[in-house]
């Protein structure tokens, strides 16, 4: 059965793209975690409905609509942060606000809720197509490449940000890269899972790793790792029982979560058992 799954080309877009993604927002979620900020992938993922409403409006393709209004959301984001001085979540909770309702809107004009649609609400990583393939594997590339050079930085500002700051780490200019890549990635993840489960791919794997993990490399490995099973297991479940490829994923990751929280617990509790012991 396996085999068979394997050899169909758009399985092995899809798969390819999901896997690439998923690690993505794996390693991204992480800081995101950390800083307090897992919610942004929710704020974004509905502004993204405006950018799939607009070029199914305009007949363009809504990855390429959707690029440049999350982009600007998230700016707007980091400037309402700054500007206005509010906290985080209430920043993204206005963007968020704002993108759902414009999204709805445009929608209506659109012609309402159609199969296209339904198909970037809640996923559709079967029909990904070689460009998104090829914009997926860039963007981990990318990515990988900023967490080398940055690491020790990252570090920093992800648990102290004001002793970043004593150090001359730009965090400001961090925490903008890092939206900006988590912008992006949330655009792509739109197939993969749906624009209303993208958020969840930001912050289970990374929540699940923070069960296992000791160190904060194995964090960021075995968040990849958990991403990389839902995804190839999900696609795989999808497959065989012909259900939603997106919501298959994200309950996986939650299975890994009670999984991971369970073997915490258990692990504790042996290890208290063998102290009264002695």
């Amino acid at each position: 059965m396996f085999s068979e799954f394997i050899s169909y080309g758009f399985v092995q877009r899809g798969l390819l793209a999901g896997s690439f993604v998923a690690v993505v927002c794996a390693l991204l979620g992480v800081f995101l975690v950390l800083k307090r900020l897992s919610l942004i992938g929710d704020g974004l993922s509905h502004v993204c409905l405006t950018g799939v409403a607009l070029g199914l409006w305009t007949q363009t393709s809504p990855l390429y609509m959707s690029v440049p209004v999350v982009l600007l959301s998230s700016y707007g984001i980091l400037k309402i942060m700054d500007k206005i001085k509010i906290y985080g979540d209430a920043a993204i909770g206005i963007v968020s606000a704002a993108g759902l309702s414009l999204g709805i809107m445009l929608t209506a004009f659109a012609g309402g809720f159609n199969a296209d649609l339904f198909g970037f609400l809640f996923g559709s990583i079967l029909t990904v197509g070689k460009t998104e393939v090829f914009a997926c594997a860039a963007l981990l590339v990318g990515l990988l490449l900023f967490l080398l050079g940055f690491y020790r930085d990252l570090i920093a500002a992800s648990f102290d940000e004001p002793f970043a700051h004593t150090r001359g780490i730009r965090v400001k200019n961090l925490n903008t890269i890092l939206i900006l890549f988590t912008s992006v990635a949330v655009v792509l993840a739109f197939k993969v899972v749906g624009i209303f489960l993208i958020s969840a791919l930001l912050i289970l794997p990374p929540v699940t790793a923070l069960q296992v993990a000791k160190t904060f490399k194995q964090v960021l490995i075995w968040a990849a790792v958990f991403a990389l099973m839902s995804v190839w297991s999900g696609v795989y479940l999808s497959f065989v029982f012909n259900i939603p490829s997106g919501a298959t994923i994200i309950l996986l990751n939650l299975l890994f979560l009670l999984l991971a929280f369970v073997g915490n617990k258990m692990g504790t509790w042996l290890k208290k058992e063998e102290e009264n012991a002695d």
